[in-house]
């Protein structure tokens, strides 16, 4: 594990970030700027379980016969980054949308996981699919395929930053999955990311309360000044509950 990877989140940081759409933590990245965050295309295995923790990185590149054995053989990207996974964190993989090489199979993923892994993303292909299901943990791919990843990749490195999915993901990125998807959260913006989330679904829940009891949406979605004294007065009554 690179020396330059963050602390493990705290427990009072998943427990918050478990709590939150990924739509919400989305659109909170779009509201700073940062347009391209949510890993486009990838399904989860399990769309009831929540994935939370800090990126590890393993980046495959497109296979060359000629290297095939340097890179593939021995200690190679794969089997480093699986061996040194720790509590807290996920396993993102770049395989550049491959959808007929595996990238991963049941039993690295079942290392992983033994290792403390909360979670697995991969922008290419499971192998073993039937197996990595029944462990019933997060985990999000694009494609299933019986092949190794030797047909179309050789792993080439570890903990660097990729391109998963279409997202920049850097090693000690948050990585929040829901059953929508993933999404990618930098590691500087978290605290105020999650802050503004937990704000920004608190006055969705008064909005979706307001229009399924018959309401238009309009001043409640978003928010005017105008409902913002009846926002407060419910949220001072939600507490109180």
């Amino acid at each position: 594990m690179s020396s330059d990877m963050p602390p493990t989140l705290s427990a009072e940081q998943v427990a918050a970030l478990n709590s939150v759409a990924t739509s919400t933590l989305t659109h909170q990245l779009q509201q700073r700027g940062i347009r391209n965050a949510f890993l486009s295309g990838l399904k989860p295995l399990h769309p009831g379980l929540r994935m939370v923790g800090r990126a590890r990185t393993l980046r495959y590149v497109a296979l060359r016969e000629d290297v095939q054995a340097q890179y593939a053989s021995g200690l190679n990207a794969q089997r480093r980054v699986v061996e040194s996974m720790r509590p807290g964190e996920v396993l993102v993989i770049e395989a550049r949308g491959v959808p007929d090489a595996a990238t991963i199979g049941d039993i690295y993923a079942t290392r992983a996981f033994k290792l403390g892994a909360t979670g697995i993303v991969t922008d290419g292909a499971l192998r073993d699919t039937p197996a990595i299901v029944d462990m019933h943990m997060p985990v999000y791919h694009l494609a299933s395929h019986g092949a190794t990843y030797g047909r179309q990749h050789m792993p080439f490195s570890v903990d660097e930053p990729i391109t998963c999915a279409g997202v920049f993901v850097v090693p000690g990125d948050v990585i929040v999955g829901d059953g929508e998807g993933a999404v990618v959260i930098p590691q500087a913006l978290v605290d105020e990311v999650l802050r503004d989330a937990l704000a920004q679904e608190e006055r969705e829940r008064f909005a979706l309360e307001r229009v399924s009891a018959g309401e238009p949406t309009i001043g409640l979605f978003p928010l005017s000044k105008e409902r913002t004294p009846e926002f407060e007065q419910w949220r001072a009554a939600q507490q109180e509950k």
